[in-house]
């Protein structure tokens, strides 16, 4: 048994799993490199290595998700409920049950006389932020200002 370096969490070797892969992460020696962190992919009997910089977005389609870049989409074979887990360190924040979002390309929030809210991320596309994940656009920003005070969250 493995251990999944972007979350701690044991895993079968290659091999024991199904053709379609978890995340796992590019080692490379990076020293100094302050780009977004490169996974490697493995999709359609192939190996890809994506910026999660370059991830726009995360939706589910079934059994399967789609990472979606301003260049295409990635299919993979794995639940949106674990790749949230894996993706939280990385920026990626959860809207709705079906979608993740890339906090770095969000650009703005709507509210909606419902209750949800709509984000827009750059490039014009706009996703559905649902009551229940409503909470985790907190993450968005460090600091909240408006209203009736300034609302700061200490780094951790």
């Amino acid at each position: 048994m493995d251990i999944d370096v972007l979350t701690g969490r044991a895993f079968l070797p290659p091999g024991a799993e199904t053709e379609a892969s978890l995340l796992t992460p590019f080692r490379a020696d990076r020293s100094g490199d302050r780009r977004s962190p490169r996974v490697a992919v493995k999709a359609n009997g192939r190996i890809l290595f994506l910026s999660l910089g370059d991830v726009i977005a995360v939706r589910a389609e079934g059994n399967y998700v789609s990472l979606q870049r301003q260049s295409g989409s990635v299919l993979l074979r794995e639940s949106i409920s674990v790749l949230a887990d894996k993706l939280e360190l990385y920026g990626f924040i959860r809207i709705h049950r079906s979608a993740l979002v890339n906090a770095a390309y969000v650009e703005e929030i709507r509210p909606y006389s419902t209750g949800e809210y709509v984000l827009r991320v750059k490039g014009g596309k706009e996703y559905t932020v649902t009551r229940k994940y409503k909470h985790n656009m907190r993450a968005l920003a460090e600091c909240w200002i408006g209203g009736s005070a300034l609302t700061c969250e200490p780094r951790r």
